[in-house]
This record gives C-alpha cells, sequence and structure tokens, in this order.
C-alpha cells in the first residue's frame, strides 16, 4: 500500500494508504453488519448517511456489499481503522467510540452531501476512494465549552452543537451552566433558581462600556428532562457533559433568587436582580454553612442529571471585596485558622472537592482555585494563559488546557472594521491552528497531567445561534485538528495544506447550516456596525 500525505479530512488522520487507485461504492444494495457493541453507531450511520443517501442500510441477508462494524481490541480505546474495498468496507475501532470516530471519517469521504438530511436526487453515485485509514487521537479530552447563562441556548440548538461537535470528533462538553446573568438548570427543591434566576430584565447590546440595551426580558433554562436527554443524545455520540456549577463568585443570579446566599452583613441582598450587564461581579456567595448546605443540594441533583467523572464548580474571578468587609466571613477566617480571603475560596473549594470525591466524583475548576492551596484530588481548566496550567501539573494536578489568547472563541477573528462586536484578542483561524496545548517546560512526567484541551465559547455578546455559529466557525474546525491529531511543532505546521482542506470542509459546514465566518470576512448581515466591543489590540480583554 501506498501512504498518502493528506486528503481533504479534518482532522488529519494519523496514517492513510490508497488499498487500490480506484473507487468503491456504497449504494442500495449495502447491508450494514453491526458487531457486539456497535448497534449504537449502526443506528447513527443509518440516521444520518441513511437519510442523506435515501439507502436504508438494512441488515445483512447474506446478499450485496457489506459495511462491517466491529470491536477489535488491539485497538487503541477511541482509535479506528477504516478500509474502504470495492464493494465491502470495514469500521473497527477499540472501543465503540472508536467504531463512532471511524463512522465520521466514512462520512467525510463521501462528500459534503453525506451531511445533508435527505438525498439530493436519486440517481446519485457515492463514491469513495479506496483507501485504509488508521487513526487514533492525541488526547483524551478533546472540549468545547458551552456558555449558556449569558445567552440562553433552546435544547435544540444545544442538540445541534452537540451533533457539530462530533462531526469533529470533539468528545466533551463543559457545560456553562450558571452565572451572575442567569441559572439554566432546574432544581426541583429549590425552584425559585429558575423561577426567578433565570430571567433577566434587559441584556447590555455589546461590551459592558457600549450605551446600547436590549430591552426585553431574556432567559430560559433547562427541564431536568431536557438535561437528561441532552446528556442521552451526547452520549451515543460518545461525548460527555460536564456540567459547571460556578461557586462561590459568579453567583448574583442564585443570590437574586434566594438573597440569604449572599453577604447580608455587608450587601442588601434583598434588592439584587439577575445581573443585566457584563463583567467581574462582586456580588459572590457567603462563606456559611447554610450555603454549603444548600449548594450540596444542588450538586446532589446535578449529579442525578450528570454521570459524568468531573464537575466543574468554576472558581474563578471571585471578587473578594465583600469579605473583606464581611464579620461573618472574617469570623469564619479566624475560626478555620485561614491566613486570608483566598484561603477562604480555598476551603470553599476543599469543601467540595471532599463531597464529589466521597460520591465518586471529581472536582474541576478554573485556575483561580489554585489560589490559596488547590484540594489535592481537584483538576484545573487553565484559562489564564498557560500559567496556572504549568503550575498544577507541576504539583501532580491533572489539567485542561484552553488558555484565553489562543482558544477563546468569543474573541475577534480578524482586526477588521467589519468584525461583529469586535471582543479581546485578534486570534484567526491560523492562529487557533498553531496552538500547542502542552507547554514545552513540562517535563514528559508533568506533560501526563495534561488530560487535554477545549476552546470556550463565551456569549456575553453572542445574542442568538447564528452569533454563535459566527464565533465558534470556521475556527472550531482548526481547534479539532490540534485536539485529534498529532502535528508538529506549531511553527513547522502545514496551513496551506489545512486551508486546501477546509475548501471541502466549508461545504459540509454548509450543508449543515452552519453559518460560519467566510474567508474573506464577515457577510452584510453578520455585522454589527456601532455596538461597541473592546478593540484595543494588545490590551487585557477585561479592559
Amino acid at each position: 500500500m501506498t501512504e498518502l500525505d493528506g486528503t481533504e479530512l479534518i482532522p488529519a488522520p494519523r496514517r492513510l494508504f490508497w488499498n487500490h487507485p480506484g473507487c468503491g461504492r456504497l449504494d442500495e444494495e449495502t447491508r450494514l453488519v453491526a458487531g457486539p457493541g456497535t448497534e449504537g453507531v449502526a443506528r447513527w450511520l443509518r440516521a444520518t448517511v441513511g437519510a442523506a443517501t435515501g439507502y436504508a442500510l438494512a441488515e445483512d441477508d447474506g446478499s450485496g456489499p457489506r459495511l462491517t462494524l466491529g470491536i477489535e481490541p488491539d485497538l487503541p480505546p477511541e482509535g479506528y481503522r477504516l478500509v474502504i474495498g470495492s464493494a465491502d468496507h470495514l469500521i473497527q475501532g477499540g472501543s465503540a467510540a472508536g467504531v463512532f470516530w471511524g463512522a465520521q471519517t466514512f462520512r467525510q469521504l463521501l462528500g459534503p452531501d453525506a451531511y445533508r438530511r435527505a438525498p439530493l436526487r436519486p440517481d446519485r453515485d457515492w463514491d469513495l476512494p479506496e483507501i485504509t485509514v488508521e487513526d487514533a487521537p492525541r488526547f483524551a479530552w478533546r472540549g468545547l465549552m458551552l456558555d449558556v447563562a449569558r445567552h440562553f441556548l433552546p435544547k435544540d440548538q444545544v442538540l445541534r452543537y452537540l451533533d457539530l461537535m462530533a462531526a469533529h470528533k470533539l468528545n466533551l462538553l463543559h457545560f456553562h451552566l450558571t452565572d451572575d446573568q442567569g441559572w439554566r438548570i432546574e432544581i426541583e427543591r429549590y425552584p425559585r433558581l429558575t423561577e426567578v434566576g433565570s430571567w433577566r430584565a434587559r441584556t447590555k447590546f455589546g461590551h459592558r462600556a457600549s450605551p446600547l440595551w436590549e430591552e426585553k426580558p431574556h432567559g430560559g433554562h433547562y427541564t431536568r428532562d431536557d438535561l437528561r436527554e441532552i446528556v442521552a443524545y451526547a452520549a451515543e455520540r460518545h461525548i460527555t457533559v460536564v456540567p459547571e456549577i460556578d461557586i462561590p463568585g459568579h453567583s448574583q443570579a442564585a443570590i437574586a433568587a434566594y438573597p440569604e446566599l449572599g453577604n447580608t452583613d455587608v450587601v442588601d441582598t434583598a434588592s439584587l436582580t439577575v445581573w443585566d450587564t457584563w463583567g467581574i461581579n462582586e456580588n459572590v456567595l457567603a462563606p456559611t454553612d447554610d450555603t454549603l448546605r444548600f449548594y450540596e443540594g444542588v450538586l446532589e441533583e446535578v449529579l442525578e442529571l450528570f454521570p459524568s467523572t468531573f464537575v466543574h464548580i468554576g472558581g474563578d474571578e471571585c471578587v473578594k471585596d465583600q469579605w473583606k468587609r464581611s464579620a461573618t466571613a472574617q469570623a469564619r477566617i479566624r475560626e478555620l485558622g485561614l491566613t486570608d480571603e483566598d484561603g477562604l475560596q480555598s476551603w470553599f473549594v476543599r469543601h467540595f472537592d471532599n463531597w464529589l470525591t466521597a460520591r465518586g466524583r471529581r472536582l474541576i475548576g478554573w485556575d483561580e482555585i489554585l489560589q490559596g492551596g488547590l484540594a489535592p484530588g481537584a483538576a484545573v481548566s487553565s484559562w489564564r494563559g498557560y500559567a496556572g496550567g504549568v503550575t498544577a501539573a507541576r504539583a501532580g494536578h491533572d489539567v485542561v488546557m484552553c488558555p484565553e489568547q489562543h482558544v477563546y472563541l468569543d474573541h475577534r477573528q480578524h482586526d477588521g472594521p467589519d468584525e461583529p462586536v469586535p471582543i479581546g484578542y485578534v486570534r484567526t483561524l491560523e492562529d487557533v491552528f498553531r496552538f500547542e496545548p502542552v507547554p514545552p517546560e513540562l517535563t514528559p512526567e508533568e506533560a501526563r497531567h495534561v488530560l487535554g484541551t477545549q476552546a470556550n465559547v463565551w456569549t456575553e455578546v453572542m445574542e442568538d445561534p447564528a452569533r454563535v455559529d459566527y464565533q465558534v466557525f470556521p475556527r472550531l474546525a482548526a481547534f479539532a485538528e490540534v485536539a485529534w491529531s498529532r502535528l508538529p511543532a506549531p511553527a513547522e505546521r502545514d496551513f496551506a495544506d489545512f486551508e486546501r482542506r477546509m475548501t471541502s470542509h466549508y461545504r459540509r459546514l454548509d450543508a449543515l447550516g452552519v453559518g460560519y465566518r467566510p474567508p474573506g470576512g464577515p457577510r452584510p448581515w453578520q455585522r454589527r456596525p456601532g455596538v461597541l466591543g473592546r478593540p484595543i489590540e494588545g490590551a487585557p480583554p477585561n479592559v
């Protein structure tokens, strides 16, 4: 077999060979043979490839060519082997997940029309190159953080993003469910969290310095059954959903619903409403036993809904001014023998780390949880550059690399005047393609603590699903390649080849109905003229 340098595939596979310089076929006679453990992949193929081609992909009856799915234990758990023959085809994986990722590659090889929901014409030929693909991911954690607290995404859009993640071989949805601007998860024992905390009266349009407001209520939440559906839908696509419940900062929506959660001795918490603007909020949780019991109750219901090993507790941007003025907080610092307010935040984190560990789960939080000392079993999402992740890995903690300077997809994609609501750093498609998740200063032993990487999508300036699409794509395709493929050093990566492959990938995104940013810049309806962002190149993002 002759090894190929590249195809139209994204992410790029490890190895690809010609079996024969000819074409295989998928046609109405093709039978689908699902080996033990691959039945879910077979259902997915019939629902997607079957719908696009109009073929039944019926169970094998001994006639016709075959597409065979099977688990091969000698392959890596998420690895796969795809063999395209002239008539018969084979997808093997080290697990059902590996078979599923192989099926994603099979769909790509069929061409962009395989991403449509119905056949374009009945006489269409579905040719395939006669190749073998051998592939496995670089990282086990290949994530997308989706913020539904700032701007709520209806359930159907969340399911749509799970499909888009699967198409890019991403396997973890970090679900940012609570913040100052909204509480999105139904908690039965605390109904006011959604009755009050899920709606705000109005919304700042643009950066917080913008004079513009959208003068109408905004909000929504997911019921427990909605969340069960989301988790099950994700699991069918071999995606884990990691919920995030923010503590002790980013909590004004919860305090608006239950004022006793706030620092009542320094703030009239009963007058607080769900926050309607952006930035870092000083209204944080009170460090009381009642607050701990309240959030234990919240997390008990979270654990019922989300089977993920990890639970994210936020922990970022906790302004401690109220604790400094609060007699209750200062008394708690003295009672616990802590040095300062950073130690008080560490106490919060350690409490919930122990609580989750006792229930067979693991805590993960943003890199501020390092302040005051990190709980032994906790993992870190390193967002303020690489430094927090390096510190955590050297201390023996697991890390997910998501530095804002590289993979915050709310940041603008170009410095041109037409970019809608320009935010933060300019990070182009090529910049994301050249992102390296593992800092070079880590030793091989330390680097083993890098679980993987994720792209973060904060939605302050994404008022609807179309804006989310614009910010996320096409950069998520480049990120997916970074997370999956074993690429050379950033400076040595072949961006020209990636752009060549993106030519086909844009057609896939078109077929999926994704409103991505075109390579030449935003379309007229994607612009937001006159809406203030923060377009100061080189300035910190929160300037």
